[in-house]
């Protein structure tokens, strides 16, 4: 057996493998993160280590039997822009049995949870981190490709590993759980095999409505509308309290997975459409999560651009929603076309942080998938968007979006623009209000069972709407 030197936050650990195994399946088994936006094909370059003094793609390099090397890792950033708080009321009227109940979202980029006390309902402890599962895979589609290629067992270790670090950290021992998440973010947690979500019909075989052990804790998992449309819509879609209202409403939540809720004479239409990680800022040049020094917020005053960054720091990357802000500038300052195209190579915003033709391109493919999706359910609903009288944004991304820049770059339509409302994490707000009042369990079926789902793929009129939302409006 051979050991390597992993050398992390100024910390050294000895590492042992066997074999000639690749670095960054080492270094995923011994816990250590690191992003893997293009799922280990070595095109976006985020992996980069440093092997004895020299720099590499962890995903492509292959360890040698006997080796001796140092590996030495970029210091961990704390993750800024996790979105804990939420719009809705949580009441303990009727709360599942116990002392202390947590509720925990687990959203493809990031993981969020909170533990209260049941009786009292006073909050206890709040956190979020990184879903360590990024290390396997970015996307949906990715992680699972990759639990069928025989890594089902880590991804379900991964999340397991991390939720049970947080109750160790923050001294959590809770007698009850709600988790939330996408169909595929709850088939991993459970260790179901994901075949059917891989392939048409994509008909998923199990929608959940269920409770399973998660150690000596009985956790619920709420019930998934859809194969790609999941628990988090259900708990999100409770949590606004839009069927509740004869308003047509509509609810989406950008971000990796764009999913989207309309309601409309007691139906419930929805959807979904792969955006990309664009929006989390993964695939991008510069790109970052939300971390210390990330360009979060981007205008133009006099003329001028100006940026901001978290923490006010020197700025060290652009997360999502600068993104955004960028693009809008740059198209009111005149860099950046309707298409898309710019005279000069890149867009500077900050020392050493730029956007280029392909990071535009990126937010392109992502923004005219939303788009397109919006304008689908509209038409399906026989609806004019002027008729939605009321606009639901939610999700971390959304939570950090600015709106007006949104409507800019033409991810949402100018006439939303009265209508929006941004409910933060109303995923994780819905799965408090089911962990305080177990009545709402029957809620959250019903509008479960009101869903009628809109497929895309394959879809005409969205193929169509697709290529026509890629220009940025003029």
């Amino acid at each position: 057996m051979s050991r390597l030197t992993v050398i992390q936050n100024q910390i050294a650990r000895e590492v042992k493998f066997i074999g000639n195994p690749l670095l960054s399946e080492v270094l995923e088994n011994a816990g250590y993160v690191l992003p893997h936006p293009c799922g280990g094909r070595g095109v976006c370059a985020k992996c980069k280590v440093l092997i004895n003094g020299s720099s590499e793609l962890s995903c492509q390099y292959r360890l040698t039997d006997g080796e001796d090397i140092t590996v030495t890792l970029p210091d961990s950033e704390e993750l800024k822009q996790i979105e804990l708080s939420g719009h809705g009321e949580i009441t303990f009227d009727d709360p599942m049995p116990g002392q202390f109940g947590t509720a925990i979202d687990i959203g493809t980029t990031t993981v969020a949870m909170k533990t209260y006390n049941l009786v009292t309902g006073e909050l206890i402890n709040e956190t979020g981190f990184i879903n360590p599962q990024t290390t396997v895979a970015a996307d949906v589609m990715g992680r699972i490709k990759s639990a069928l290629e025989g890594k089902s067992e880590l991804l379900q270790s991964q999340i397991c590993g991390a939720i049970e670090d947080a109750f160790d950290e923050n001294e959590i021992d809770p007698d009850a759980m709600v988790i939330t998440g996408n169909t595929t973010m709850l088939y991993l947690l459970a260790g179901m095999n994901p075949d059917s979500l891989s392939h048409a019909p994509f008909e998923a075989d199990c929608l959940f409505d269920v409770r399973m052990n998660f150690g000596p804790t009985i956790a619920y998992l709420p019930p998934c509308m859809h194969a790609f449309v999941g628990a988090d819509i259900s708990t999100a879609v409770l949590s606004s309290g839009m069927c509740e209202s004869d308003e047509i409403s509509l609810l989406c939540d950008i971000g990796t997975n764009g999913e989207i809720a309309l309601w409309k004479d007691g139906i419930l239409y929805v959807s979904s459409t792969a955006a990309g990680p664009a929006f989390e800022g993964a695939g991008i040049s510069c790109g970052c999560m939300g971390v210390s020094g990330a360009i979060d917020n981007v205008s133009v005053e006099n003329g001028k651009l100006k940026i901001h960054t978290i923490d006010d720091e020197k700025a060290i990357g652009i997360c999502g929603s600068g993104l955004i802000d960028a693009i809008a500038a740059g198209l009111d300052m005149g860099i950046i076309e309707d298409t898309g195209s710019m005279d000069e190579d890149e867009f500077i915003l900050a020392d050493g942080v730029s956007i280029n033709a392909k990071d535009i391109s990126q937010v392109q493919l992502a923004k005219s998938a939303i788009a397109a999706g919006i304008a689908t359910m509209m038409t399906e609903a026989h609806i004019r968007p002027d008729d939605v009288k009321k606009i639901y944004i939610a999700g971390g991304f959304g939570s950090h979006l600015n709106t007006d820049s949104a409507i800019r770059i033409g991810l949402i339509p100018e006439e939303f623009r009265d209508s929006i409302t941004v409910l933060g994490n109303a995923a994780l707000t819905g799965a408090c209000q089911l962990l305080g009042d177990m009545e709402k369990i029957d809620a959250i079926r019903k509008i479960a069972s009101t869903s009628s789902h809109v497929n895309l793929g394959g879809n005409p009129m969205f193929n169509s709407l697709y290529v026509e939302n890629m220009l940025f409006p003029e």
